[in-house]
């Protein structure tokens, strides 16, 4: 596992060397993140993350936000879940100064997961609803994700590497502009445990009038805490 990580993490950053060369704050941005499942019952997943985004390497906030959900699987597949985000958004302001907005966030959303083969694919729809403060604001905003998952090993092999696909389209449910953004991922996903992974990926989202792009480093765990019968 060493000797892979060795290997791709060059890749990795030759892949992305557009991102760390270009100058405005708009394409210079890194975005980090921890996420955990965990099983409560046999139909009861919970899930959390806590991201963190920067308009260089580290230092210069951008972006911070934890969020939870719970869902629950009504069919083979199809989980409809309810959950709820905070935010601290930081951005610059046209004198250069930082300004800072945060944000409460509830979410409703339903997912339908399936496989062609052994690759898995994942629908997400999301209506979230954003209280938004400095100055007060209230969004109600749709999501639609589709997430694919490629296992680059052979079938009866032991999973180390595996390919991510992702694109989300986000509108506002306002008559004037309702686009939002949308949002490119691609990249690799390396297996550090049985029910752990690295991520190293590419962002690029697309605004009205403008693009960002991320460099992704990302960390998810998975766990079980349903009862075990005695």
């Amino acid at each position: 596992m060493k000797r892979i990580l060795f290997k791709l993490i060059p890749l990795f950053l030759l892949f992305l060397a557009p991102v760390f060369q270009a100058q405005s704050r708009d394409n210079y941005n890194m975005w980090f993140q921890y996420l955990m499942s965990a099983k409560l019952t046999d139909k009861n997943t919970l899930t959390a993350l806590a991201q963190y985004r920067s308009f260089d390497l580290a230092l210069d906030t951008r972006l911070f936000l934890v969020n939870a959900y719970i869902d629950y699987e009504v069919a083979n597949g199809i989980k409809p879940a309810a959950g709820a985000m905070f935010l601290i958004l930081e951005s610059y302001n046209s004198d250069g100064s930082k300004k800072i907005r945060y944000e409460k966030r509830p979410f409703q959303q339903v997912t339908m997961e399936n496989n062609i083969g052994r690759t898995s694919i994942s629908n997400r729809l999301r209506v979230e609803e954003r209280f938004i403060n400095n100055p007060d604001e209230f969004v109600v905003r749709l999501r639609y994700l589709i997430s694919v998952k490629i296992p680059f090993n052979k079938k009866g092999e032991k999973e180390k590497l595996y390919g991510i696909l992702k694109n989300e389209i986000r509108m506002n449910m306002v008559k004037d502009e309702p686009f939002d953004s949308n949002r490119i991922t691609a990249g690799i996903g390396i297996k550090t445990g049985k029910n752990s992974a690295l991520e190293l990926a590419f962002i690029n989202q697309l605004e009205t009038g403008k693009t960002s792009n991320y460099a992704y480093i990302g960390f998810r765990n998975s766990f079980d805490w349903r009862k075990k019968n005695k």
